[in-house]
């Protein structure tokens, strides 16, 4: 089988190269899945170049969220079976085939395609964690999402507008502007000088949540159009910088900022990770939830997909169908 390789750590990510690649044999709680489609998130960059906090040993292939069909199980798997159409995660998505512990997999939901079965997963734990668990979203709040356009941006305008909250997004293009509009947010801002649009549309009071996965000057920004009793999610910081606050303002101001990692979450309180799992793929499987695919990419040139991402071109997920 073939499978992107990483040999060197590198901040070019054009030293990965498409190899032929072994498996190992199967292990007895294992599945070997034919993969159909992997979607490309910026920790697999990241990771590439080293700057992740997973690093994994080398040499190794990235990519993280996957679907396809089962087409082998060891002796000890009883929770699928060959044909199985399912949903893969771990290091090694970026192949035509990978192994993994069978218990991990999840079946695809029927009528849903591969492309949006292995790329709504982390977008949407992501989203859900923020807003349903962090910053507990009602319906009837105004919903302020940053970097609207990209994956996990998305997610958060799609599931903010399904629980019922008057959503402001932002987005750094005309283009990308356009797509939100389209894609149903309430009302669409350029990703800097968004403060006086958002305290107009909120009758003077601001955001009561802020989704923030750029930080920056945008996190600066935000916390001058954040209500009283409002919450900011943390969720990354694509600009580059890590913005740091005086804990004065939230004080006077009376908000809360809340760090979000849905994956540690999910590791700290199990039952409640296994009950997000659930609650966001019975939204996909019910139609209630829209992925949104920006491009597809052979395996060949999943560097090329990479890069879209580095480009900021993107709007919703990048896949790679080997």
């Amino acid at each position: 089988m073939k499978a992107i390789v990483c040999r060197k750590i590198a901040d070019d990510i054009g030293t990965l190269r498409l190899e032929d690649v072994t498996l190992p044999p199967l292990k007895p709680n294992e599945a070997r899945i034919r993969i159909r489609a992997a979607a490309v998130n910026f920790p697999d960059i990241l990771t590439v170049q080293g700057k992740y906090q997973h690093k994994p040993p080398l040499p190794f292939t990235p990519g993280t969220e996957a679907a396809g069909d089962v087409i082998a199980i060891g002796d000890g798997v009883t929770n699928v079976k060959i044909g199985d159409r399912v949903i893969a995660g771990g290091l090694g998505c970026y192949a035509e085939e990978m192994q993994v512990p069978a218990i991990g997999l999840r079946m695809i939901p029927n009528g849903v395609g591969y492309a949006e079965a292995a790329s709504f997963t982390v977008a949407y734990l992501t989203a859900y964690v923020a807003l349903v668990r962090r910053a507990q979203l009602q319906p009837g709040e105004w919903l302020l999402v940053h970097g609207a356009a990209g994956g996990v941006g998305l997610a958060a305008v799609d599931l903010g507008k399904h629980i019922g909250a008057k959503v402001i997004a932002t987005a750094s293009s005309d283009t990308k502007r356009a797509f939100l509009k389209q894609y149903g947010a309430d009302l669409v801002l350029p990703s800097s000088g968004f403060r006086e649009a958002v305290k107009e549309a909120t009758g003077g009071e601001g955001a009561n949540v802020i989704y923030d996965p750029v930080g920056g000057d945008v996190f600066d920004e935000s916390t001058r159009c954040i209500a009283f009793d409002g919450r900011i999610t943390i969720i990354g910081f694509t600009s580059g910088r890590i913005p740091s606050i005086g804990v004065n303002m939230p004080l006077i101001k009376g908000y809360s900022i809340m760090g979000v990692r849905a994956g540690e979450y999910g590791r700290k309180f199990p039952e409640k990770g296994r009950q997000n799992m659930f609650a966001i793929t019975k939204l996909l499987a019910e139609g209630k939830i829209h992925p949104h695919i920006h491009a597809r990419y052979p395996l060949a040139q999943a560097v090329d997909a990479m890069r879209t991402l580095e480009t900021r071109e993107v709007i919703g997920k990048v896949v790679i169908e080997p």
